[in-house]
């Protein structure tokens, strides 16, 4: 079984049944990920992966620290088993830093994972902010409006989207350039 069919049948099981939406906007971030394979080549299959994997840690059966990052990060690592770039970019998406200095975690997240290579998070962080809750395509400006309203101003995620916005925008912009020159 290759990497992306293991991590779909993961994520599956973990989200489908008790997070149908949360599911299919996973799905949905897998497939923005196979659309950058123009620029990724023979890491996309790596990029889908981490797409399906990237929220598993909202899963109830997982949730620790309330960061699903984190959560879902160690998941990987102690319990599936799986390679250290998966862990990493699950760990970090979406500019995760943020949050983990908001929930005073982020000592915690360093010490426990290194970061991945700045494409590759750059690229998960453009599936997971450029798709809705129901896995539809949208405007990063959109996504971060839906976040906000979502879960309210003053809520832990929206005090770090706030703080991340700058991260998510560049990242978001730079893979869209990057797509428009492999385009061309």
């Amino acid at each position: 079984m290759g990497q992306v069919e293991w991590a779909y049948g993961l994520a599956k099981d973990l989200l489908a049944t008790v997070l149908p939406r949360r599911w299919a906007h996973t799905q949905g971030v897998a497939e923005r990920a196979e659309s950058l394979a123009p620029i990724f080549g023979a890491d996309t299959d790596a990029l889908i992966a981490a797409s399906l994997l990237h929220d598993i840690g909202y899963a109830p059966d997982l949730v620790d620290t309330g960061m699903h990052q984190l959560d879902g990060a160690r998941h990987l690592r102690d319990v599936a088993g799986a390679e250290g770039r998966l862990c990493r970019l699950v760990a970090y998406h979406s500019c995760a830093d943020n949050e983990a200095r908001q929930r005073d975690l982020f000592d915690v997240l360093a010490a426990e994972f290194d970061t991945e290579r700045p494409d590759l998070a750059r690229a998960l962080t453009y599936c997971d902010m450029t798709t809705d809750p129901d896995g539809r395509h949208l405007d990063v400006r959109d996504r971060l409006a839906e976040i906000h309203l979502r879960y309210g101003r003053d809520h832990v995620v929206s005090r770090s989207i706030t703080a991340a916005t700058p991260c998510i925008v560049s990242s978001v912009r730079v893979v869209e350039a990057a797509l428009e020159r492999a385009r061309r």
